[in-house]
């Protein structure tokens, strides 16, 4: 009897140290579910102060510029309303107030409109120029700078400097030219005046290169009675630029010189240039810069946008050897409108969950990246996702009327700091994205800020992955190659 007791104990005790440890089991189990369950529903988000958003009166140089300058060719890139291109050859800058956002977003849909119809092919007309005159809209009123970028180059002999806006969704370099025959805008450098250098030349009318005009500026040369060729180029904002057709010496470092360099003497100019002096093609046609110079930089190229326009970036003609964090999407090389750099988004995330939305959604209209684009544009369904998820994760602000395009916005009254969800992007090659809390609120006053982000009319719309997304990242155009790279942190 006592043996079937010790037995029957021994039972017991067994069975008790098996359902004990069953059940730690079981509830170690449960623990890792329920943290995995939290995992899940964890969202990430940027805290930051409202006043780092708003603009700075002092210019503060990005510490990443000494760093990136690993050549010669690397330019620093200026916001042209910000303090920092403000200076003795710019003391009109400290006295001309910035354009209003309004105006900004107003004309920045101009553009998005204008680059659909070229796109598209409807309802954009190539003028014809005939002689000196030029079927394109005279456009008066205050010079407004769309949100855009300057760097500072030197042309002809002895050099002169100039600083021209960049833009990757053109390709025609041009500047003012005296004696100015029709009209020039005010400008913060001195006018290049041809006579002045000894290096320059015109193009003729029957040269090859003057033919090239059409595809590089969407417009048919013209030919002067002296047989000039005559360019005629008119951007999305209605701006235009019209002259001659030229060569000189182009200058970006002191043993970085091109001669013949091909770019527009401008004799009637008008538009929303700001104060620059002309603007900086880095399309993909013959006459882009990116072109022009491709025997020495291998048609590579990348930027850096600063945070704020109190902040400064870098331009870098060339590789830099800095692309060891750079990830690399391919361009999309079946899409009209060669001048652009076509894209593929895969997918958007916000707080780090992935969006609901088919991936067809991005086919539709395909996408560009655009330096000359301020607010990115997404196709309507893919916006509705984006502002909806946000609009929840924001839940606790109160919310602002639209602004302009921008339509889900807040009032942040009260408040010296916002908490934002992140965004990322994914593009073709799982080539995942994160965003610079700039490139995802905009302030559009003191204490109301608003998602960064607009939505086009149609799916059909092309998207564009515009400058305010680009901020702090390395962007690199690996042209030859057939793609884009993009780095964290390349600026500040």
């Amino acid at each position: 009897m006592m043996a079937c007791s010790l037995n029957y104990s021994l039972m017991v005790i067994i069975f008790l140290l098996y359902s004990s440890s069953s059940l730690l089991f079981i509830s170690s189990e449960a623990r890792k579910d329920s943290a995995s369950a939290a995992a899940a529903i964890e969202i990430h988000y940027h805290t930051l102060e409202i006043s780092s958003l708003l603009p700075a009166s002092v210019c503060t140089p990005s510490t990443n510029f000494k760093g990136s300058n690993k050549r010669q060719s690397t330019l620093e890139v200026l916001h042209q309303h910000g303090p920092c291109s403000r200076g003795p050859n710019n003391p009109s800058a400290a006295t001309s107030p910035p354009p209003l956002l309004s105006e900004i977003l107003s004309h920045d849909q101009i553009r998005v409109d204008k680059i659909n119809a070229r796109i598209k092919q409807t309802s954009y007309t190539k003028n014809q120029i005939k002689g000196k005159k030029v079927n394109l809209p005279v456009q008066s009123g205050r010079s407004l700078g769309s949100g855009n970028y300057i760097v500072t180059l030197g042309l002809g002999t002895p050099q002169k400097t100039l600083s021209l806006i960049f833009d990757t969704g053109s390709d025609l370099t041009w500047t003012q030219c005296q004696p100015c025959v029709k009209s020039c805008y005010q400008q913060q450098d001195p006018i290049f005046n041809p006579s002045d250098s000894t290096s320059y030349s015109n193009v003729s009318c029957n040269s090859p290169q003057c033919s090239q005009l059409s595809a590089a500026t969407g417009n048919s040369p013209g030919c002067t009675n002296a047989a000039t060729c005559v360019y005629g180029i008119q951007y999305g904002d209605q701006s235009f630029s019209v002259g001659f057709f030229s060569k000189d010496k182009l200058t970006i470092a002191p043993n970085e010189v091109f001669q013949d360099f091909l770019f527009g003497c401008g004799q009637n100019n008008q538009g929303l240039f700001g104060n620059t002096a002309g603007l900086l093609g880095l399309g993909r046609d013959k006459l882009s810069i990116i072109s022009q110079t491709a025997q020495k930089y291998g048609k590579y190229f990348s930027y850096c946008l600063p945070s704020t326009s109190s902040s400064t970036g870098h331009l870098t003609l060339g590789k830099t050897g800095n692309s060891r964090n750079v990830k690399f999407t391919p361009f999309v090389t079946n899409q009209q409108g060669s001048s652009f750099y076509f894209i593929n988004i895969v997918s958007i995330s916000v707080g780090g969950r992935q969006l609901a939305i088919s991936g067809s959604v991005f086919k539709a209209g395909g996408t560009i990246i655009d330096s000359g684009t301020v607010i990115s544009r997404i196709p309507p369904t893919a916006y509705s996702a984006l502002s909806g998820a946000f609009k929840k994760m924001m839940a606790k602000y109160k919310r602002a009327p639209a602004y302009s395009i921008l339509d889900t916005c807040y009032d942040l009254s009260g408040y010296t700091s916002v908490t934002v969800p992140t965004v990322s992007f994914t593009f073709g090659g799982n080539v995942r994205v994160d965003l610079d809390p700039s490139g995802i609120i905009v302030a559009v006053g003191g204490t109301r800020v608003c998602l960064a982000f607009a939505g086009n009319s149609d799916d059909g719309d092309v998207g564009i992955f515009g400058n305010s997304q680009q901020k702090t990242l390395e962007v690199v155009y690996d042209v030859a190659g057939g793609n884009l790279g993009f780095g964290s942190a390349g600026c500040k």
